[in-house]
């Protein structure tokens, strides 16, 4: 069962933290970006 995330703020950290999830961890699923734009 993957771990569910969400990210609030798609700035600088918030790419990091993503392009991380996606590439590292395959037990974690990103469900929701929250962003101002």
């Amino acid at each position: 069962m993957a771990i569910k995330i969400g990210i609030n703020g798609f700035g600088r950290i918030g790419r990091m933290v993503f392009r991380a999830c996606v590439q590292n961890f395959s037990d974690i699923e990103v469900v929701g970006i929250n962003d101002l734009l």
